[in-house]
């Protein structure tokens, strides 16, 4: 039995990692390999696949302190698993440093981790009204608090409106500003209800403050930015034949997901105008990556009943080729 200390001790269902069948099935992880996982969490995937094959040395990475101080205790449970405090975009510093030129598999599951999530001291949901924070490394870098309370009206409009997608976003912003001027904003419940004001929810039923919240979430902890450093991270660091595994939860991220992928697994001539004669000698840039599938994989119903969070899911996978980065 895996035991943790009390005061890391969540509720059952807060473990439950999304589409892990999928994951340890496009994974293949073999005997011997070494695997980095960039967004350790609770472990879901750590447990999955070191049960699937534990003959293999398995790198859990996470920039949230609770999430390592977490990992750390499971570590004296399963046998192979390390934990570094880091973000996921800084694999091959960490992978480097422990005497490794390359890995097998890196695995990346992109959304925010249920005890984040369900944690009011946290900030990322206006679900229990808590500190305005957001930030996954809670050691550095601006809260959300920080955010709204500081920055320019049309700036805040436009980080809502690119990573919240939220249509009423100037709006939102000039909600905010105005509420500021009588009294900082630091809780979530203030700053949904400032957002409930002036945006109105919508027939999906989802509540209005869920995009400015992705909006400053994705903003605080540029998760596109290292989403996109992660993936160049992955392409230098994975070995011939190594395979690279990603859930995405929304559009955004998934979109850089794919493009990436689409521009890696196809053949590119290099960059120019030819002339006719030119082409048929013109080398041409080898995929660094081969799809393993090439439509994304989405979680089963069975799943999407158990766990909501899964219906927006999608995994997408493949497998790195011999030419070099």
């Amino acid at each position: 039995m895996f035991a943790v200390p009390p005061e890391l001790i969540d509720t059952p269902h807060e473990h439950d990692p999304v589409m892990l069948r999928e994951v340890v099935a496009s994974a293949g992880v073999e005997a011997g390999a070494v695997v980095v996982d960039g967004t350790f969490g609770r472990g879901g995937y750590a447990r999955g696949i070191l049960k699937e094959q534990p003959d293999c040395r398995y790198i859990g990475l996470d920039r949230d302190p609770a999430a390592v101080e977490y990992g750390k205790a499971l570590a004296e449970e399963l046998s192979g698993l390390e934990i570094h405090h880091a973000a996921f975009s800084d694999m091959e510093t960490v992978v480097t440093a422990l005497g490794l030129e390359s890995v097998d598999v890196i695995v990346l599951d992109l959304g925010v981790s249920s005890p984040q999530i369900d944690q009011a001291d946290r900030g990322f949901s206006f679900g229990k009204d808590g500190p305005l924070d957001m930030r996954m490394d809670t050691s550095r870098g601006q809260s959300a608090a920080d955010v709204v309370n500081a920055m320019p009206e049309g700036d805040l409009a436009d980080v809502i409106y690119k990573y919240g997608e939220e249509r009423r976003s100037r709006a939102v912003a000039k909600a905010i500003v105005l509420a500021r001027e009588e009294a900082p904003i630091e809780t979530t419940g203030r700053l949904a209800d400032i957002v409930r004001s002036v945006v109105r929810r919508a027939k999906d039923g989802i509540d209005p403050a869920t995009r400015t919240f992705q909006g400053l979430r994705i903003h605080v902890n540029d998760e596109l930015g290292e989403l996109e450093r992660g993936l160049d991270a992955a392409e230098r660091l994975l070995a011939p034949g190594g395979r690279l595994v990603i859930v995405t939860f929304h559009s955004l991220e998934d979109r850089i997901v794919k493009a990436f992928l689409k521009a890696r697994s196809s053949k590119q001539a290099e960059a120019g105008r030819l002339l006719p004669w030119e082409e048929e000698s013109t080398p041409t840039q080898a995929p660094t990556f081969t799809l393993i599938n090439k439509k994304p994989l989405e979680a089963q119903k069975d799943e999407c009943r158990a766990n909501p969070r899964a219906r927006s899911a999608k995994l997408r996978a493949a497998t790195r080729t011999t030419t070099a980065a």
